[in-house]
């Protein structure tokens, strides 16, 4: 694989995002080794505890922006095949059967802050940036919505998808995204000691738990479709077109 690389050491494996150059941002060759590897992953019983991290300086930005001008030429059909394997690898992540932990640091930005809603623990380094970005280029963060729906109350929804600002590490934990933040130092140690306390519970109950706690929040297969196609029209609009344009035109959209 190009995009990732998987380590395993007894019971935990470590997958990290590798394309450093970009802030590990998704392109369509990330998005399918992400959904394989995935879906390799919840086969492997021996693997009890996943560790999710980024290489380089940030965790991962979102989309990345050759493929976000390809987007700009897709039609409504491309789109909606498009947004369907980026749902596709977020609901691979969403049925591993293991515990996720999320080591987070630099930034998470759009698509990659659906990865961080999945993750069943979530340490940030301390600096740590973290923004629904969607609305700024005129389109909206609905793939991810329901995985977010999952750690985030509505009205912190309302407050963070619709204004697009940033909050750091410290905001996080005080609202739930995040469980602790500290020094890298301290982060790598909490994950440690998270992934191998997690790893020394009973596998076949620890599966089961993670399996209760989602069921309790299960919001249904229609909603995904919806979101698929909410994204796919947002991007062809005249205002998506617009703000992605304004975007790599380093100027402000029309709407300001």
């Amino acid at each position: 694989m190009k995009t990732i690389e998987i380590a395993k050491n007894n019971k935990i494996s470590v997958l990290t995002l590798k394309r450093p150059d970009v802030r590990n941002a998704f392109d369509d060759a990330m998005i399918a080794e992400l959904t394989q590897a995935f879906h390799d992953l919840k086969n492997e019983e021996s693997c009890r505890v996943l560790i999710l991290q980024g290489a380089g300086e940030s965790f991962c930005a979102g989309a990345d922006l050759n493929w976000m001008k390809s987007m700009a030429q897709f039609s409504r059909e491309d789109n909606l095949e498009d947004s369907r394997k980026l749902q596709q690898m977020f609901e691979a992540l969403a049925q591993l059967p293991m515990p996720v932990i999320g080591k987070i640091h630099g930034h998470a930005m759009g698509g990659g802050m659906g990865l961080v809603a999945l993750c069943d623990v979530v340490a940030a380094v301390e600096g740590t940036k973290f923004c629904f970005s969607e609305v700024r280029l005129g389109i909206a963060p609905a793939v991810i919505s329901p995985y977010v729906a999952r750690k985030l109350s509505r009205s912190q929804m309302q407050r963070w998808f619709l204004t697009a600002e940033i909050f750091e590490a410290a905001q996080a934990v005080d609202m739930g995204w995040a469980h602790v933040y500290g020094d890298r130092a301290a982060v790598d140690e909490f994950v440690e000691n998270t992934a191998e306390k997690i790893s020394r519970n009973g596998p076949c109950a620890v599966r089961a738990t993670k399996k209760i706690i989602n069921k309790l929040f299960d919001e249904g297969d229609d909603i995904h479709t919806q979101t698929i196609q909410w994204i796919a029209d947002l991007r062809v609009s005249p205002e998506g077109q617009e703000g992605m344009q304004a975007f790599f035109e380093k100027r402000k959209p029309n709407w300001i």
